[in-house]
């Protein structure tokens, strides 16, 4: 038997793996725990909690007096699904699905995160350790509906840094940014409003707004911020209610907001109801801090929101939103009747996190090494012909435009493979015109093996042209 995991593990995983192949039936009586130590090496008290962990998880049932004996259905006899979805289609949660569902071993440059090693892990630890040893009702209760007050003041300060002038009372906190965003969607929208969004943006916004029956009206997405003419057009044909967009760092282009078009930007929208939502979940990426929409306008039309998913912690979710204090009143009685509350836990480890005295440190390194290899991924992917848009001042992301007669969703799917995700341009696209593009997250390129199969994969995909 293989040695992952703790003893239990490993008896657990035995029989599991047992039910699995159906050498043990429904109804069929597990060896003694006796036997069992004796088959597998282990002690006795081992295979009893084994035991008793899989009769709490249903697996198996106790017999008092009789011993344990498998329970529920038969076991389905399939295949294991060794291999990636290669038929789904590439829409915009393809890239999501793909990173999420793939095997540990798969290599992930598509993706929108951090590896596990470049996380905070030392930070994160000490704050779940500090977590256990307080009061029982830190692990317990539910969280005011507002959220944590320390860490809606930490961030009430932090956002200062960047010129937002918010009070804690303006802070809402949430599970995740992503459902920050569908709360203000609830909030203001309804079927059949447009909404405009960049093109290209993160993907996920298309999903979101797909999900509220609204129509996503792209405006071009510049280096410097949407190409302000054109956004001026779709403002007065489409009359949106919405503009979901990224502060700081674009997503997926890598580009920051310049001033100028901050403020053409603001100027256009004054006269309009439109209202626009500021994505600033790569604050703490930035080397120095973009424009943010939300610091011209003072949060009279301007949400922002962000999370920790990104520097902290994906399995610890939580996130926020800042707005005006008519609307958080709103929106708090919306989080209040679609979630009741928000993890407490959760928010009381992120701030422990945040005010650890090596999470400073931890983002500088990180940004560094972002950096380092912003630099060393764009030259290997030049060598293949795949030309960066532009070279972003910091993040993570290089939006890259293929060699001529590369469709992206083929690149992909041929990457796909042999274990490479990738993130097809058309995902981002509201327009559908990024079919030559992809966006290389340069955090997950150290192996070589991403440009080994990118390479072969591109010269099938240009071969004979």
């Amino acid at each position: 038997m293989a040695r992952n995991g703790t003893l239990i593990q490993q008896v657990m995983a035995h029989v599991r793996a047992g039910i699995a192949s159906r050498s043990y039936l429904p109804g069929t009586r597990l060896p003694s725990v006796r036997q069992q130590a004796g088959l597998l090496g282990m002690s006795v008290s081992t295979v009893v909690e084994a035991y008793e962990r899989l009769a709490a998880e249903g697996l198996v049932v106790a017999r008092p007096g009789a011993g344990f004996y498998v329970n529920g259905p038969v076991a389905p006899l399939a295949l294991l699904e060794l291999g990636p979805k290669l038929d789904r289609v590439v829409d915009p949660l393809w890239v999501s699905r793909q990173s999420l569902e793939s095997a540990q071993t798969t290599l992930r440059p598509g993706c929108g995160w951090l590896p596990p090693d470049w996380m905070f892990e030392e930070g994160i630890r000490r704050a779940l350790r500090a977590q256990a040893r307080g009061p029982l009702a830190e692990l317990t209760e539910y969280a005011t509906p507002l959220g944590s007050p320390g860490l809606r003041q930490l961030l009430a300060r932090r956002m200062a840094a960047t010129g937002i002038e918010v009070s804690p009372e303006q802070v809402m906190l949430t599970e995740s940014g992503t459902q920050a965003i569908d709360l203000v969607c609830r909030f203001l929208l309804k079927p059949g409003d447009k909404v405009l969004v960049d093109d290209p943006c993160y993907f996920n916004f298309h999903a979101l707004l797909k999900a509220h029956q609204v129509k996503a009206v792209g405006v071009p997405y510049t280096p410097q911020g949407p190409d302000v003419q054109l956004f001026d057009k779709a403002l007065q044909e489409h009359q949106p209610r919405l503009y979901i967009t990224n502060a700081g760092i674009h997503n997926p282009t890598g580009a920051a907001l310049s001033p100028l078009v901050a403020h053409r930007l603001l100027k256009l929208v004054e006269s309009s109801d439109l209202v626009i939502v500021e994505d600033d979940i790569f604050a703490d990426f930035e080397n120095q801090h973009a424009p943010r929409l939300a610091a011209f306008d003072g949060l009279a039309r301007v949400i922002q929101i962000g999370s920790f998913s990104k520097t902290i912690s994906a399995s610890v979710r939580c996130g926020y939103l800042a707005a005006r204090p008519e609307w958080i009143e709103g929106l708090v009685d919306l989080k209040l009747a679609t979630t009741f509350g928000v993890g407490r836990l959760a928010q009381d480890i992120i701030l422990k996190t945040l005010t650890d005295s090596g999470y400073r440190k931890h983002m500088d390194l990180v940004r560094q090494r972002l950096a380092e290899n912003m630099e060393k991924v764009a030259q290997r992917l030049r060598k293949l012909r795949v030309e960066p848009a532009l070279v972003p001042q910091a993040g993570m992301f290089l939006w890259c435009r293929l060699p001529q007669g590369a469709d992206a969703a083929a690149v992909a799917r041929a990457c796909l493979k042999d274990g490479v995700v990738l993130a097809p341009g058309n995902s981002f696209s509201q327009s559908q015109s990024a079919g030559d593009y992809l966006r290389f997250n340069v955090s997950q390129c150290a192996d070589e093996r991403v440009f080994a199969v990118l390479a072969r994969a591109l010269s099938q995909a240009t071969a004979g042209r």
